[in-house]
């Protein structure tokens, strides 16, 4: 037993490291950002992912900086040395974890305000909330000049945005000694798909505390689908959206039962 609590705390404290940070930066209030950028902000036009169904995509104007601009003024001009991964966290607990290498390719930017002078906020149809804060900061994706953004929804479009890190990941948390290789795929799709609201081992985003590897294992395989693809038939009033209708329904299947099956084979760690 004191050697299983001995692996069980090794375990833990790498996964209390998952996401280290290189480099961490509050984002000051927007008056300062504005003295800090010496440049009037832009407006940038995009299909705004919270309010498209479907093939509907509804236009919006937003009002800020490209997003490798404001990263340059809170940690250099070098800020892309050696970082692995931008993280954003949120004012409600949502963390989204990006790719260094796709703000350099693609077109981001920071936005604290809408072009047309309305209330910086958005209904978030997918979730069943409206009139959502925005601010201070929203993260959003040029997916009118690159159309293949549009397949991404709005999982890579965090809001309420105070803080940004540069941080590398470690995934000792998901992948714990043992886990059979069959079940990588689900952690990945679990990165991709879950993990910035919810926790798995303690990684992951704070929307939801609940640790996903011990609540999946309450379902049976056919709920938890159920739960991945119409949250609202399973839990009454939850915000949760359902797993992204853009992508083939024989995927979203697919995508849910792997979740299922990594979820059920992996250790509950904390």
């Amino acid at each position: 037993m004191h050697r299983r609590f001995t692996v069980l705390a090794a375990v833990l404290g790498l996964a209390l490291l998952a996401a280290s940070p290189l480099r961490a930066a509050e984002m000051p209030a927007v008056d300062a950002l504005q003295a800090q950028m010496g440049a009037p902000a832009g407006t940038v036009t995009v299909y705004e992912p919270h309010l498209s169904v479907g093939d509907a995509h509804v236009a919006v104007d937003y009002v800020g900086y490209p997003a490798i601009d404001v990263m340059a003024r809170l940690f250099g001009p070098d800020w892309q040395s050696g970082a692995e991964t931008v993280e954003f966290r949120a004012l409600d607990g949502y963390v989204s974890r990006l790719p260094a290498e796709r703000f350099l390719s693609e077109g981001a930017f920071i936005v604290f305000a809408r072009g047309d002078g309305s209330p910086f906020t958005v209904d978030n149809l997918a979730q069943n909330e409206t009139g959502v804060p925005l601010g201070p900061y929203y993260l959003i994706w040029d997916n009118i000049g690159n159309p293949a953004l549009l397949a991404e929804g709005a999982r890579n479009w965090p809001y309420q945005v105070a803080e940004v890190n540069l941080v590398t990941l470690s995934d000792a948390a998901l992948l714990p000694p043992g886990l059979d290789e069959r079940f990588h795929e689900g952690a990945a799709l679990a990165k991709t798909h879950c993990l910035s609201c919810h926790l798995v081992n303690g990684y992951g985003g704070r929307k939801f505390e609940a640790n996903l590897a011990e609540v999946a294992k309450v379902y049976d395989e056919a709920e938890f689908v159920r739960l991945i693809l119409e949250p609202l038939s399973v839990l009454e009033e939850t915000t949760m959206p359902p797993l992204s209708d853009r992508l083939a329904e024989a995927e979203r299947q697919r995508i849910a039962k792997a979740l299922f099956d990594y979820l059920q084979a992996l250790p509950v760690l904390e």
